[in-house]
């Protein structure tokens, strides 16, 4: 088969272990990676090296009209990815975005309207969608193992490290990122509106900064020169990881980018606890909770049908999701009896769903009974719930999810 042409925009920890190093070793019979772009050079050039010195440009639009790739993936920044991923679409570009697809409805339109005009596709990486546990939930339903899908309840619980994390970098405010409900719920959104397989269509929503921002501790601008690091639970030195020091704490100078800013400072607006309700177009009920301050992590969802229930969920011990072992779904029958179904749990990032993502996005030809590759319409309405959220929080009342059907091409 034709290799296809590949740059990348954005040189992060996710753009460099996701994209560019599978990119340039596993991947290598398909892509033809040929330029890396990031505002912040340093980074870029790190990713380069890391990566067989693909060439680093230090212009997006120049590397675009340079390399002339057939494919670009976007990983910057969440506020950023519309412009990266429109311009894309206008050179003639097919893109792969990492998600969330952008943070707010007006951006979602923009993307949407350049995908239907270019004719080319945007994909969104939803890799949860990937992972065997989660596609066999998926499997189950399809099968009709509990009948018609009528309540849905997922609790989602980040600990003290991963959870606080949000907090201390650019994520942290709500221009950035959308707040957690649009960055790392279009994660959870996501797998839910791909469960039922239905539109969102009306949502209430409650938010609140509870233990994160400033709640009038004693605090410095950031952990690397605070004078509260003994008694601090939340200072991290980020100078004991090499990839934080290399990437992040020596890459500073170019940007001002601090990735150990204290989470405690009063820039930060986003929620650390959240709760939503809704409706989907086919009558299925969501409830959803997210906290970043858990004492452990992980999930718990239960799915109820017209002829039976799911009890499901994975504790695990990192932001990864790495697993030994096996997982079980737990299948409760409407004559009282029940049947534990075993998921071999797999190794690797996002319990075994990132490397199957990337075979699917970048070698192509696979087949996909159960839908598992998102488009643009999957990542606006993963991205429109949280952004919908958000809008309830501030204006205290439920709301329609806007329905971009139209839209799409």
């Amino acid at each position: 088969m034709t290799k296809k042409k590949y740059v990348i925009v954005g040189a992060g920890g996710r753009s460099l272990y996701m994209f560019a190093k599978p990119m340039a070793t596993e991947l290598q019979e398909y892509v033809d990676f040929k330029g890396v772009f990031d505002t912040n050079q340093t980074r870029a050039r790190l990713l380069s090296e890391e990566c067989g010195r693909v060439p680093v440009y230090n212009d997006f639009h120049h590397m675009l009209g340079e390399v002339k790739p057939d494919v670009v993936v976007v990983a910057t920044t969440d506020y950023t990815h519309h412009q990266y991923i429109i311009e894309s679409l206008e050179a003639g570009c097919d893109v792969v975005s990492e998600k969330p697809m952008t943070i707010d409805e007006e951006k979602t339109r923009a993307i949407l309207e350049a995908e239907r005009k270019s004719g080319k596709k945007v994909t969104v990486t939803f890799n949860l969608r990937f992972a065997p546990y989660f596609s066999k939930i998926k499997e189950l339903i399809m099968s009709g193992t509990i009948g018609e899908v009528h309540h849905v309840h997922l609790e989602w619980f980040l600990d003290r490290d991963h959870g606080a994390d949000y907090f201390r970098r650019w994520h942290s405010e709500m221009k950035n990122s959308g707040g957690l409900l649009v960055h790392k719920s279009t994660h959870h959104f996501d797998i839910i509106n791909w469960w039922v397989d239905s539109r969102p269509k009306q949502l209430q929503a409650f938010g609140a900064l509870q233990v994160y921002g400033d709640q009038g501790q004693p605090k410095g601008e950031r952990c690397m020169t605070c004078e509260y690091t003994a008694t601090c639970e939340f200072y991290k030195d980020i100078t004991q990881d090499p990839f934080m020091t290399k990437y992040y704490a020596e890459a500073e100078h170019e940007d001002g980018y601090w990735r150990d800013r204290c989470v405690f400072d009063e820039r930060v607006d986003i929620y650390d606890t959240m709760s939503v309700n809704l409706q989907y177009e086919n009558g299925v009920f969501l409830t959803y909770s997210l906290v970043a301050y858990s004492p452990y992590e992980g999930w718990r969802a239960t799915i109820n049908g017209s002829k039976g229930r799911l009890e499901v969920g994975n504790i695990y011990r990192d932001a990864n999701m790495s697993a030994v072992g096996v997982d079980t779904i737990k299948h409760y029958k409407l004559d009282g009896t029940s049947e534990l179904i075993e998921v071999s749990a797999q190794m690797g990032g996002h319990g075994g769903g990132d490397a199957k993502l990337r075979a699917a996005i970048f070698a192509g030809g696979v087949e996909d009974p159960l839908g598992q590759q998102a488009d643009s319409l999957a990542g606006a309405y993963s991205c429109l719930i949280g952004a919908t959220a958000n809008r309830s929080i501030a204006e205290g009342k439920l709301l329609q999810v806007p329905d971009f059907r139209l839209l799409h091409h």
